[in-house]
């Protein structure tokens, strides 16, 4: 069938230019690329297939899946890497569709559980904090919200950061749940939420909860959070990779050792087994009870001090420290040596401690004293104690990390490749479910890796797609491409141009004239530089950073600069407060980091200068990308060309893509970084990218935002 011939099928007829939603959608327009994927989308439903499909900004891939896959009738679940696409696709695209599609359903929305409130851990919190005090205060407010909501959800929590430390103390998570057996089960999100995913035929979640999922199921648990479900549609699917990384393996904090002993405390002050302001010096339980959670926290600060203060590389870079624990950026490596006689004894006390803040959970189940809560506590000490265990000996198949921050530190293990465990959870034959899976995305395909015979290749080798052939198959015929594992038939494959005129509206601007990014005045004379950029656009620009030191370097610069327009930085507001602000204001900066390179729509002239300043590479002293690195080194080939240059263009297409997301959009990407003009790889980057106008110089910008945009300084 052809995407060309509309009447080929019922999900072309639907989509096509005399559908119900082209006769009800003023401006609709039907368009080839959009039909060709739907087409696609659909082929591989009836034939339980593996689709890879990149589709370029303005396809419609939203409704190039959605529309076929409300039409198979079958459990769908659709997981994107970001929580405003998955909200816009449950609040905007299936109200749409379910007015207008004629195709009778129902759809649920399921986020992780840490982004819906807790009621049993808010009443705890609000025993531990009197009105009087303003973390009462807060909590005050939070109840009376929690009061009117229906989802629990904290997004309806605008006024809230997202970075404020209480929302940890309130929400909910799979540690600290305990099931029917708590007072507020009847009335709790999370219930209630799952409850509506049961009856659901469309089920819109995330990556970071479909994998938690996964690794949940992974674990030997006999049932997970999302529903059973036929097909599963990845969107935004480039970044699955990154997030599994994170559910296959471990992370120990100081952070979630405070909780734990702080949610202790609280538990048993609820419950009446302590009073408040006990002490260890308390006599009987009180006492007993203050003396093991005391000695957790404190074993755990030592340990993760003295562990801290052993990493000589982590110390020369670090700033002020706090606890006796350097401030670093990013993970650093955690050698076996690192493991010294006296940190073995700390860990042993931080073991032993752990132990028995478990065991005197059991005492009090004997004892019919507990509740559900406390036999939590129990589990989360338990399972801390067998993360600590999986650090101090990681498989081969992990690598050992510490990260230390101003305010916390943390040790864990990643996996080094999750292309096994793609292929044995979710593509082999094993599993009974899903039977057939999308994975798509406007950045999914990269042609940078050379000899590379698909344009998907990168995305197969490391999502677990291919495993390297053998020399010749039993009939003696020779294989010319690597062979797909699990399902019967080789991934589909789809490539899907944007149908926007990107020579026509939109110019690229990469300045030679700045020094490389590891020059240390690079910063300065970048941020220089995107202020002559703002002068040009008037406004209306997001600045795009690769790592948080640069984002504070460049708001630093900017805000001294005292421009006329609303600055606003990525971290100052909820990220959903912070884009409603800067689309109302017309000619705002925002200044970020990889949170919006993807993920964030603001089409119109609200929008109209990216700056991004530099290439996004990964961090080659990461712990998991230098173990990568190694990994593909040891199998004779290269890491740069395999991995490196292939994410970097990935990455580079997503920041380019915030600009123009409408046919009318029109403005300026400006990359600040001279090395995709100078370097041989800059070339494949470059063909990366969309054909924009090349604009060589200042003048070139400011001709470009006159006559093209229509603004002039």
């Amino acid at each position: 069938m052809s995407a060309a011939d509309p009447g080929s099928s019922r999900v072309l007829r639907l989509l096509g230019p005399g559908g119900p939603l082209a006769r009800a959608l003023p401006g609709y327009e039907a368009r080839e690329g959009q039909l060709a994927m739907a087409e696609a989308v659909e082929r591989a439903f009836e034939e339980d297939r593996v689709l890879l499909c990149e589709a370029g900004t303005g396809t419609g891939k939203t409704l190039a899946y959605l529309v076929p896959a409300l039409l198979s009738g079958r459990r769908v679940v659709v997981s994107t890497a970001t929580k405003a696409l998955q909200e816009q696709i449950f609040t905007k695209d299936v109200p749409l569709l379910a007015e207008h599609l004629g195709v009778p359903f129902q759809a649920a929305l399921m986020k992780g559980l840490g982004n819906y409130l807790c009621r049993r851990r808010l009443e705890e919190a609000l025993v531990a904090h009197p009105v009087a005090d303003s973390r009462g205060q807060l909590l005050a407010r939070i109840e009376a919200w929690a009061r009117e909501s229906e989802t629990g959800d904290r997004a309806e929590l605008s006024a809230l950061r997202d970075d404020d430390p209480i929302w940890r103390d309130v929400q909910s998570g799979s540690d600290t749940r305990v099931g029917q057996g708590c007072a507020y089960y009847d009335r709790c999100f999370v219930t209630r939420m799952r409850e509506e995913a049961q009856r659901a035929r469309l089920v819109v979640v995330n990556h970071h909860l479909y994998l938690a999922d996964l690794a949940l199921r992974r674990g030997g648990a006999r049932q997970g959070v999302i529903p059973e479900h036929d097909v599963v549609i990845f969107d935004e699917a480039h970044q699955l990779e990154e997030i599994a990384t994170d559910f296959f393996g471990v992370r120990v904090s100081t952070a979630r050792l405070d909780a734990l002993g702080r949610d202790a405390r609280r538990t048993l002050q609820a419950l009446g087994v302590m009073t408040k302001g006990a002490t260890p010096m308390a006599p009987g339980i009180e006492g007993e009870a203050a003396r093991i959670i005391d000695a957790v926290t404190q074993r755990a600060h030592a340990l993760f001090g003295l562990l801290a203060a052993a990493m000589p590389a982590l110390s020369h870079q670090a700033g002020p420290s706090r606890g006796g624990m350097a401030a670093g950026e990013g993970r650093m490596p955690l050698p076996e040596d690192a493991w010294t006689e006296d940190a073995d004894r700390r860990l042993g006390e931080l073991d032993a401690a752990l132990e028995a803040l478990a065991a005197f959970t059991k005492v009090h189940e004997k004892q019919g004293e507990t509740r559900e809560e406390i036999t939590a506590i129990g589990r989360r000490a338990t399972a801390v104690r067998n993360d600590l265990a999986r650090v101090v000996s990681p498989r081969k198949s992990d690598v050992a990390w510490i990260d230390v921050r101003n305010r916390s530190c943390a040790i864990g293990v990643s996996p080094i490749d999750l292309a096994p465990v793609f292929r044995d959870e979710l593509f082999g034959n094993a599993r009974p479910w899903p039977r057939a899976i999308v994975l798509t995305s406007a950045t999914l395909a990269t042609f940078a890796g050379a000899g590379d015979k698909s344009p998907f290749a990168h995305a197969k080798r490391r999502l677990g797609l291919l495993v390297p052939p053998p020399a010749r198959d039993p009939e003696g015929l020779e294989f010319d491409e690597d062979a797909p594992v699990g399902f019967d038939a080789r991934p589909l494959e789809l490539l899907v141009t944007s149908p926007f005129d990107y020579r026509k509206n939109a110019g690229a601007y990469v300045p030679l004239d700045l020094p490389e990014p590891n020059d240390p005045a690079f910063v300065d004379r970048a941020a220089a530089r995107a202020i002559e950029l703002v002068r040009a656009s008037r406004g209306g620009a997001f600045v795009l950073c690769a790592s948080t030191r640069n984002m504070r370097g460049f708001h630093a610069v900017l805000r001294d600069a005292r421009l006329p327009y609303p600055l606003f930085c990525q971290g100052d507001r909820p990220k959903t407060a912070l884009l409603e602000e800067f689309r109302a204001a017309g000619d705002g900066v925002l200044v970020a980091t990889m949170g919006f390179w993807e993920g964030v729509d603001v089409p119109g002239r609200a929008l109209r200068l990216v700056i991004i300043d530099k290439l996004p590479f990964s961090v080659p002293t990461d712990p998991v990308v230098a173990a990568r690195y190694r990994a593909i080194e040891e199998a004779g080939r290269s890491p740069f060309v395999e991995l490196s240059v292939p994410e970097a263009a990935i990455a580079l297409k997503q920041g380019f893509g915030r600009l123009i997301r409408a046919r009318t959009d029109v403005g300026v990407v400006a990359i600040l970084d001279k090395r995709l003009r100078t370097k041989g790889y800059g070339k494949g980057l470059r063909a990366a990218l969309p054909s924009a106008a090349p604009l060589h110089d200042l003048d070139d910008v400011r001709g470009f935002f006159q006559l093209v945009v229509g603004v002039s300084e």
